[in-house]
């Protein structure tokens, strides 16, 4: 059995017992990256460690505890209370505000990990609140990012143009945004009605003056006969002997520093092309030596077993790259006689692969091992890589991905699992609806 072979099985048995018994998956992809590596692959065990992810653990890290900071001081709160006023109370609108606004930020050049980092804490907040359920607010968020990702000025279509440019390959990086864009708005409808839309815009329309009012002044919780139905408001108590709403009173010290952190973040990570996660921890730190009292629980606020359980995947998933396994799937793929068979099938190699690893390198990589196969004329090469780019970007959903990682970080205590699991399905969903849908609707018939 060749180590590519022996990689893709491990990683099915990781899944397999991980759901069986009550093993971490995180934890058992450690191990089965020691085992395949020092005993199949010949690797030290610096050679299986170069595979951890460091980068993805301190944006976890950094990410999470500077919003759990800003949760515990009370600062999400006001965030809460300002963004339902803007929009009149009608809550079936914010998902879609935070839609629109990760596009935004990653159509005018953020990196996808970087918008959803930025947005998907305060995101969760209002899932919170308003009892949205969190995957649909977690999921507008990351086909937001997606849907804006493929822009000719964003880091995903400047690569992809790149890459077709640098191979002689016609390209149409507009008619790439327009596809990405609609796609990622169509799928965020079936989204939005699939996972509660319906609840949401029935209490908009039958309670606005009661959300209003909620947003308007602190209120005691209240629970209807239902989750659908309750809207709870667990703003921090009073502590200034007034009546007043608490989001009219003056700002505190903390506030306006945690504002200003933010801020920061967000003016490091989109101007500057800082590091989202060393800059979040950096702000995390000031804030912390600024206002101990209010940081010193946050670090137990950290999602650490979801750290552990997406760093371990990721480091399997990196010795399944060292050894080939990739490339591997690719070449056999390419050797299929039938071009739209094949093409179907590179697709669903960038959709499952993408799962777990850098959509980035995924667009960076496959392209390229589909060049000849593209330059033989068979298949539309436009269309081509417009449903390899959907295919492999979709699937940030998965909880294995950044995006989803964060997703699942920052979801409301208590369901960070069954956001886990949810997101699990939905992204594993993903790497056969989308290769398949964009095979049909773009390599089909035959254009580009």
């Amino acid at each position: 059995m060749s180590i590519q072979l022996v990689t893709v099985v491990a990683l099915a048995l990781v899944f397999l017992i991980a759901t069986v018994l009550p093993v971490h998956m995180g934890a058992l992809a450690f191990v089965a990256a020691f085992v395949i590596g020092t005993a199949f692959a010949g690797e030290s065990t610096d050679d299986i460690v170069s595979g951890f992810p460091g980068d993805l653990f301190v944006i976890l890290v950094g990410v999470t505890l500077l919003f759990a900071i800003a949760k515990g001081n009370g600062t999400v709160d006001r965030l809460v209370h300002l963004v339902v006023r803007a929009v009149g109370g009608r809550i079936a609108l914010i998902p879609w505000v935070m839609f629109v606004v990760t596009a935004a930020l990653t159509a005018v050049g953020a990196v996808v990990p970087a918008a959803v980092a930025i947005i998907a804490p305060i995101g969760m907040g209002f899932a919170r609140r308003y009892s949205i359920n969190p995957m649909l607010m977690g999921l507008l968020i990351i086909n937001g990012a997606s849907a804006g990702g493929f822009s000719p000025i964003s880091i995903f279509g400047s690569i992809v143009n790149g890459v077709v440019a640098r191979d002689n390959l016609p390209s149409s990086p507009g008619l790439l945004f327009v596809s990405s864009f609609a796609f990622n708005l169509v799928l965020s409808l079936v989204v939005f009605f699939l996972f509660g839309g319906r609840e949401l815009i029935r209490r908009s329309s039958t309670a606005d003056t009661r959300v209003a009012v909620a947003a308007a002044q602190p209120a005691p919780a209240m629970s209807g006969s239902s989750a659908g139905t309750t809207i709870t408001d667990d703003s921090p108590p009073s502590t200034g002997g007034t009546d007043e709403p608490e989001e009219r009173r003056p700002l505190t010290r903390d506030h306006v520093f945690t504002l200003i952190g933010l801020a920061a973040l967000a003016v490091g990570a989109l101007v500057f092309k800082l590091d989202v996660g060393f800059t979040a921890l950096t702000v995390a730190t000031v804030l912390s030596l600024v206002s101990p009292g209010s940081a010193k629980a946050a670090v137990g606020e950290v999602a650490w077993p979801t750290v552990l359980l997406i760093c371990g995947i990721v480091t399997f998933v990196s010795l399944m790259e060292r050894v080939g396994t990739i490339d591997w799937l690719g070449n056999l793929v390419t050797q299929i006689g039938s071009p739209l068979l094949a093409a179907i099938l590179i697709c669903a190699i960038g959709a499952v692969v993408s799962a777990f690893a850098s959509t980035t390198g995924i667009l960076g990589a496959l392209i390229p091992l589909a060049v000849p196969f593209l330059l033989a004329g068979e298949v539309g090469a436009v269309s081509m890589i417009i449903a390899l780019a959907i295919s492999s970007s979709v699937v940030d959903s998965s909880p294995f991905s950044t995006s989803g990682a964060l997703v699942v970080a920052n979801a409301p205590a208590g369901q960070n699992d069954k956001v886990f699991r949810g997101l699990m399905i939905w992204g594993f969903s993903m790497c056969l609806i989308a290769p398949v849908t964009t095979w049909l609707l773009f390599v089909l018939p035959g254009w580009g």
